[in-house]
């Protein structure tokens, strides 16, 4: 039942359990810091004591618990504004916990941390501990709920002590259970150490010593011819050749089985031909340009020049033409 801010958006009908004791506590709080300035006078020190337990301080509280456009905000404080008012007139110094005295014992819509239902009964495993630690108590704070456990991941069972899969009981007693992850290689354990594997994941295999480690799928060469294979932790993934080989070992051009073709083997790596700069003129039409690419090249017209039809031909400029000039109209 201790609301956050953004709870206030939910139904109407859930609003008893939505009432803003987050920002009626801060404001207590935050007024009680308001400074008139000066110094501590004893008209200071007079003033301040009356403003503390003032109806104006009360009365700035209230009006800025909402936000003005929340209407169930506002029309929640509304609601419960006289009980609120008694208590900071006549009951503030005899109750101090607000929360307690108006949530769980006035309008009886929450209970105790650690307790659940109509009578706030304590949670599964126990009001200090609720689901040993290990969980969420359904209806935790409040007066609905079943009190059953909502256990993290690593816990299971209906008081959330024992271990779920993957996990092993590292400490173990009548209140406390710790759960460790087991060992990536383990299905299920009973140490932290891939010797302590009761089942081996799949992609591992028990060794001679009883260990489960990983398997190199690669060996078995599962990948296509333009891939290379990666092993790894349990399993493996295929990865793309470089573009300059037919064939790889690994990633990069100095992995290439063989170089693809417009790639020569220069330095241990499959490296790009020049073919512009060859002894032989590749492209041999008239007015082209040879441009080099990655693995090959391409004939481009030269500057000025235009394809037609697979001819590089000179481009047309278009002369300037002017306007024919319009002889005067004159007037006799």
């Amino acid at each position: 039942c201790k609301i956050q801010l953004a709870d206030f958006l939910g139904s109407l009908s859930n609003s008893l359990l939505e009432l803003p004791f987050p920002e009626l506590l801060f404001g207590l709080a935050d007024t009680a810091k308001k400074n008139f300035g000066g110094g501590n006078t004893a008209w200071e020190e007079k003033t301040l004591s009356k403003y503390e337990s003032s109806e104006i301080r009360l009365v700035e509280i209230i009006e800025n618990l909402c936000d003005s456009s929340n209407f169930e905000c506002n029309n929640m404080v509304e609601e419960h504004e006289e009980l609120i008012e008694k208590w900071w007139f006549k009951l503030k110094k005899k109750y101090p916990d607000l929360f307690k005295w108006f949530c769980i014992e006035t309008i009886e819509v929450c209970c105790p941390a650690g307790t659940y239902g109509p009578d706030c009964l304590a949670c599964h495993g126990g009001s200090e501990r609720p689901c040993h630690g290990n969980g969420h108590c359904d209806g935790d704070g409040t007066r609905g709920g079943d009190g059953s456990c909502s256990c993290k991941k690593e816990y299971t069972g209906q008081f959330c002590l024992d271990c779920s899969s993957g996990y092993f009981s590292s400490l173990r007693n009548e209140t406390h259970s710790v759960c460790t992850a087991c060992h990536a290689a383990c299905k299920t354990c009973t140490g932290s150490s891939n010797k302590d594997c009761q089942d081996c994941k799949e992609g591992w295999i028990k060794n001679e010593d009883g260990a489960c480690v990983d398997v190199d799928e690669c060996a078995a060469s599962p990948c296509k011819d333009h891939q290379y294979c990666l092993n790894t932790d349990g399993s493996f993934s295929c990865k793309a050749c470089d573009a300059s080989c037919v064939g790889c070992t690994g990633e990069g051009s100095e992995k290439c089985k063989t170089c693809a073709s417009g790639y020569a083997k220069e330095d241990e790596k499959c490296t790009d031909i020049d073919e512009c700069n060859l002894p032989e003129k590749v492209c041999t039409k008239e007015n082209q340009d040879c441009v080099n690419t990655s693995g090959s090249y391409k004939c481009v017209c030269s500057e000025g020049f235009e394809d037609k039809d697979g001819t590089c031909v000179q481009t047309e400029v278009e002369s300037e033409t002017t306007e024919p000039s319009h002889a005067e109209h004159v007037d006799l």
